[in-house]
Order: C-alpha cells, then sequence, then structure tokens
C-alpha cells in the first residue's frame, strides 16, 4: 500500500458499555457496507463478530475481533471490543494501537460504568471517538438526557451532529445539523434505504438553536469559521465539516450521532461519520518509541518507505494454524518471508505467513504497510506487547499495562490424561490472554488460576474442556487480597553464621510506610556503605517479599520500603546472605507495621422496574453495599452502588430471581479498601483479639 492511500483509511475500535449495542452496531455496519449479506442477531447466536461458542451461548463479546470495511471508497479497519468489565483487558490493547473509535451508548441507560471505563481508555491513548446513542427506540429513551450525561462526565464538549425524530416506538430517523436535512429510514429492506424528507415544521426553532450551539463551540478553536460567523456569512456543511473533524481529532469535542442497531436506523449515517471526522493514520501523531540500543526515544511516521515496525497487541490461537499474533503496522512495510528483529529479546525472527482478519476467518495477504492492521500467522514465539522492527533500525515500543487479577480458584485434573495436557493448554490461556495468571500452590501442589472476575475464571475452564478437551475439578472462587501497613515501622535482619570456614555475615535495616502512590523501594544507602551487588540483593529480595506477602501469600502494596542501613564482612558476605537479611528485616518490620488487608470493592450498577426496587436495594445492602445513587427513568430505576467483591459472586443468579428476569446489572472494579476486623481475623486468625490500630 502507497502511503498516499494513507489519507483513506480508518483505524477504529467500537466500545461500549456490556448491552449498549455495540456488536448488533459492528453487524449493521458490516450488512450496509456489503460486507455480508445476512445480518446476524444477538438473541439468534448468529452474528459475524461474536464467533466463539461461549460469546453466542451467552450474548457478549468476550474477545476483540477484527474486520475490514469499505465506505465512500475508504478502508474502514474496525475493532468490536467486548463490553464486559472482565474482559476489559481487550478494550485496553485494542485501544493502544487504534487511530479512533466509536463509544455506543445506550439510549435508556446513558452514560453506565463501563461507558466512563471505555471513555477513560481512550482518553489514556489519546485516541479522538464518535458517540452514537443507540437504542432509541426502547422504552424510557432519551437522546437529550445521555447528551447532559456526557457533558456532565467528560472533559470533551459533546456536540451533536443529529436529533432523533420521534421517541420510543415512534422513532424513525433523524435530522442532520450540519446538512440541515432529515432522513427517515425504511423498514421493508431492513433499513438499507433511507429518504430525505422536510424537516418538522415544530422542530425548525430547535434545530437552529443546537445547530447554533455547534457553530459557537467550533468556533472557539477553528478561526477561520469563526470569520466567517463575525461576518454574518452563511455557514454550510462545507464550512462545518472540516472545523468537526479538527476539534474531534485535537480531542476537544465528541460529534454525538443517533439511532437504533436493532431496528437499523441510522447507521449509515454514522459510517459517514467515520470517514468525515475520525484520523487517517497520517492525522495522528507518529509513534514513539525506544532504541534499544541507546535507550534514547525514536519516533516512526506512517509512511510504508520509512523502516519497518509494528507492535504485537494481542495473541489468538488458531485450531488448525497455531498461534496467531495481531499487529499494527505503523510505519515501513513488511513482506512475507521477512526476516525482522523482536524487541526486546532482540531476536531475529522470519514472517511465515502475513493475512488480514475478518472476525475468526483469515484472508492472506503477501505483505503489510503502514497504517495496516493484520495477523502474522506461525511467529516464532509470539509475545503481546512485543515490537518486530527492521534489522537495521530496530524500535521499542511501549507495551500495554494490564491490571492485576482480583479472583483466583484452584484447579486440579479430572484424569491422568488430563494432567498430560492441562500445562499446555493453560500456557497457551495465558499467552492468549495477559489478564489470566497460574502458579502452583506451595502447600497443596494445586493450581491456583488468578483472573478478573467469577465469569472471566468460568470462560476459561469452559474453553479449557470445549476448546482444549481439558476436563478439571475446580473450587470456589476466592477473592485475590492485598496486605498493607499503616503505620511506620522499622527493623533489622541479620544473618551471622560462622562454621570454621567461609561463614555467613549480612545485616540488613529496613523501614516500612504507608504510600497511597504504591509500591516503590528506595534505596537511600550512602554510597560505600554496601557495594553494588550487595545493594542489588537487597533490593530484590524487598521486591520478592513485596510479590510474595507476608500473612497470607497476598501481594504487599501500598507501601514504601526504605533501605537505611547495612554491615558486610570481607571474607563472609556474600548476596545469598543479604537476601535472606533483607527478608528477615522486611517481615519484622512488616508485623511491626499493624499490618492488615485490603480487599477489592466493585462499581455496581442495576436497572430495575419500579416494583422490585426494595427487593434490589434490601439485597445490595445485605451485601454490605453502599447506595451510592438513584435516578428514575421512565418506569424503572438505575441504582448505583459499591460492595465488596466477595458479595458478588452469585449475584447475578440473585437478581434474576428478586426481578423475575426484568432487571440487569453490571459491575467493574472501583478500588481496594481495608477490611473489617472479622474478615482481617479470618484470613489471619493470630489477629484474633488484636483489632487493627
Amino acid at each position: 500500500m502507497e502511503s498516499a492511500d494513507l489519507t483513506l483509511i480508518r483505524n477504529i475500535g467500537i466500545a461500549a458499555h456490556i448491552d449498549a449495542g455495540k456488536t448488533t452496531t459492528t453487524e449493521r455496519i458490516l450488512y450496509y457496507s456489503g460486507r455480508i449479506h445476512r445480518m446476524g442477531d444477538i438473541d439468534d447466536g448468529n452474528t459475524q463478530m461474536d464467533w466463539m461458542a461461549q460469546e453466542r451461548e451467552r450474548g457478549i463479546t468476550i474477545t476483540a475481533a477484527a474486520t475490514t470495511v469499505s465506505w465512500l471508497e475508504h478502508r474502514i479497519n474496525i475493532i468490536d471490543t467486548p463490553g464486559h468489565v472482565d474482559f476489559t483487558v481487550e478494550v485496553e490493547r485494542s485501544l493502544k494501537v487504534l487511530d479512533g473509535a466509536i463509544i455506543v451508548l445506550c439510549g435508556v441507560g446513558g452514560v453506565e460504568p463501563q461507558s466512563e471505563t471505555v471513555w477513560r481508555q481512550a482518553d489514556r491513548y489519546h485516541v479522538p471517538r464518535l458517540a452514537f446513542v443507540n437504542k432509541l427506540d426502547r422504552n424510557g429513551a432519551d437522546f437529550y438526557r445521555v447528551v447532559k450525561m456526557m457533558a456532565e462526565k467528560f472533559e470533551q464538549m459533546p456536540v451533536p451532529v443529529q436529533l432523533p425524530i420521534g421517541a420510543e416506538d415512534e422513532f424513525k430517523g433523524l435530522i442532520d445539523l450540519v446538512a440541515e436535512k432529515a432522513f427517515v429510514w425504511h423498514t421493508d429492506d431492513l433499513g438499507a434505504t433511507f429518504e430525505e424528507v422536510p424537516i418538522p415544521e415544530d422542530r425548525l426553532d430547535e434545530v437552529a438553536d443546537y445547530r447554533h450551539r455547534m457553530i459557537d463551540t467550533l468556533t472557539t478553536f477553528d478561526e477561520q469559521l469563526l470569520e466567517k460567523y463575525m461576518a454574518g456569512t452563511p455557514i454550510g456543511a462545507a464550512d462545518l465539516k472540516p472545523a468537526l473533524r479538527k476539534g474531534t481529532i485535537a480531542l476537544k469535542i465528541v460529534p454525538v450521532f443517533c439511532g437504533s442497531a436493532f431496528k437499523n436506523k441510522g447507521i449509515q449515517k454514522l459510517l459517514d461519520g467515520i470517514v468525515e471526522y475520525l484520523p487517517s493514520p497520517l492525522d495522528v501523531p507518529p509513534a514513539r518509541g525506544t532504541n534499544p540500543k541507546s535507550d534514547k526515544e525514536e519516533t516512526r511516521p506512517s509512511d510504508a518507505k520509512a523502516p519497518f515496525a509494528a507492535l504485537t497487541f494481542k495473541l489468538a490461537s488458531d485450531p488448525q494454524r497455531g498461534m496467531l499474533a495481531y499487529i499494527r503496522v505503523y510505519s515501513g512495510k513488511v513482506e512475507e518471508g521477512e526476516v525482522v528483529m523482536s524487541v526486546p529479546d532482540m531476536k531475529r525472527v522470519r514472517i511465515p505467513k502475513l493475512a488480514i482478519m475478518h472476525a475468526n476467518r483469515q484472508q492472506e495477504v503477501e505483505s503489510l504497510s503502514a497504517g495496516e492492521i493484520g495477523v502474522v500467522i506461525g511467529l516464532k514465539e509470539p509475545r503481546t506487547g512485543q515490537t518486530l522492527a527492521n534489522l537495521a533500525h530496530p524500535i521499542a515500543f511501549e507495551p500495554v499495562k494490564y491490571p492485576e487479577p482480583v479472583v483466583f480458584l484452584a484447579i486440579e485434573p479430572r484424569t491422568k490424561a488430563d494432567e498430560d495436557k492441562l500445562h499446555a493448554s493453560l500456557d497457551t490461556l495465558a499467552l492468549e490472554d495477559p489478564t489470566f495468571k497460574v502458579r502452583t500452590d506451595d502447600e497443596t501442589g494445586q493450581l491456583i488460576l488468578s483472573g478478573m472476575g467469577e465469569l472471566h475464571l468460568e470462560i476459561l475452564l469452559d474453553r479449557l474442556l470445549r476448546d482444549y478437551k481439558v476436563g478439571v475439578h475446580s473450587g470456589k472462587p476466592q477473592v485475590s487480597y492485598r496486605e498493607t501497613v499503616t503505620v511506620a515501622a522499622t527493623a533489622e535482619g541479620k544473618f551471622i553464621r560462622q562454621s570454621g570456614g567461609k561463614g555467613h555475615y549480612a545485616v540488613v535495616k529496613l523501614m516500612l510506610e504507608p504510600s497511597p502512590e504504591g509500591n516503590t523501594v528506595v534505596d537511600e544507602l550512602k554510597p560505600g556503605t554496601l557495594p553494588r551487588e550487595f545493594a542489588a540483593a537487597v533490593q530484590q529480595a524487598v521486591h520478592d517479599s513485596l510479590e510474595s506477602g507476608v500473612l497470607a501469600g497476598f501481594a504487599v502494596v501500598n507501601v514504601k520500603a526504605r533501605i537505611l542501613d547495612g554491615a558486610w564482612h570481607e571474607q563472609d558476605s556474600a548476596d545469598v546472605d543479604f537476601k535472606v537479611a533483607a527478608s528477615q528485616a522486611f517481615r519484622e518490620a512488616f508485623m511491626a507495621a499493624s499490618p492488615t488487608f485490603l480487599e477489592p470493592i466493585m462499581e455496581l450498577e442495576v436497572v430495575t422496574p419500579d416494583q422490585y426496587l426494595g427487593n434490589v436495594l434490601g439485597d445490595v445492602t445485605s451485601r454490605d453495599g453502599r447506595i451510592l445513587h438513584l435516578e428514575p427513568v421512565k418506569g424503572h430505576q438505575i441504582i448505583k452502588a459499591e460492595l465488596p467483591l466477595v458479595k458478588t459472586f452469585g449475584y447475578a443468579t440473585q437478581l434474576r430471581s428478586l426481578s423475575q428476569g426484568r432487571a440487569a446489572n453490571s459491575m467493574q472494579f472501583s478500588h481496594f479498601s481495608a477490611v473489617d476486623q472479622p474478615t482481617r481475623e479470618r484470613l489471619y486468625p493470630l489477629f484474633a483479639g488484636h483489632p487493627q490500630s
């Protein structure tokens, strides 16, 4: 692909809160762009993008799926991402490599918890975005309320470029504020065609008001538009579109579209917006990375003639073709059979085969160029986060940072045959999913699986059985707590042994104190107090202690460790001696610093019909939940609350029972908080009778 064609490429993601209609929106985009010729449906389990059996059975997206469509002579590479919080890592690593995004918002629920999460993720990677207010055909849908919520919660200014015609079951089309035209969709051809109609007379004043607001917002950063506005010159679509594009790419505004994906209304105009307002690879800054040889920062432009550089952002196992490595090519061009550098391990690797994806199907290509997203088939030792680069011009792009798991469970194989296959299968799953961790319990010998939530682990166990034919017995999900200190304390660790020959001699003095910034290890030893290798051994021992914990094997967080002093002997000291002494000092200081446990607190949102409100509130409070907000919305109540993760297991089933299946809920991790005294004693019985000071 020549660099001139980059202006016609859009790399976008579609992200949303669970059940906002994200996959249905993607399905309609595929249909109207001619990529597929029959619409899939979530309820029927036959959508293109949710291809996994687990996705189709549950009606949710679990893994990000990529595809490519054409619209108005543009090539749009799309990644459809999950909405469930347990799989938010898929959103994180997708947004890392995308140039733009569509945030789908439910016309009833509005800005929901996971909507805020994906919005913050887009902010983190400076991704310009459009908002699509979906489900305007639903009872209780309110476009204007959703826009107001966006203005209250987000830094970027929401700018409606459309207004709905009709509401709820009478929703039939939209008014284009940019072109000052109205459109109504036909229902007899599944929304494939629509017609222009006059703007309703009773809406003319409203349209003029919203258009004036749009122009007023755009003139704050577009001088040409401001000059026309001040001169009283009529402002048309040709004036507004460049200004909207400029403001969107600069992350100052978010154009807001409206429609109903399920009822086939508004999708074509959304596709127009992708082409008109979201950036091409040439509109985003050059990719920044580090030269692995000099550690100096370098950039790579979106140019097919520049040195090749790509980031591996996702791995997926294919039953027939092995591991697929998804890459975003930032610069240059790579061809099938070419040898490139894998960074940071600095190994030469060959590119066996290349392809572009449509969900789980591959279309092989001879090369991939700057601005493209594709897969490498058969890459040796692939890893999420690795950079592939030109041999003579290596570069390392910053990999995605992943959250730590908060739930774990123990498993053991059912049979000897399962045992033989289990470890290899778990290794493959862990390669695909960086938020999934596996370890062996030293005491029981059981395998411990850790993940982001109850559903996450449930899906992994299902995949073990269904995809890898490995049967396991599993325990109940358990909460992954954290350990911390509440006051400062100092301790000295000594490892001194004399046995006639070479002895052991190490003395280390440590101070631990609370740190809201997270774990930090600060070596404040005066130069010359300890030789460099002994100081490094002390720091390594402290890092190991932070990871392994002291009380119950949970990681230590929010602690600052200061290395105050140390003593050594010319003949008898070794780095292993200092590791022993430092570990002893860490444990003693930790136990003296009034230690406690932290537990994950979840943010819960429930949408329930009015008649079940009392039942739902009573259940939340019985789980030690704290009600944060109640909002009535046309026969429903939206409840926002916080509750401990340990009290959320089985909640979805209980909610269905309380509301006869009519209430819906979503949860996401909020923060860690100190546990109460009964939990403290349960996790560490020696605390009994010793309340936290």
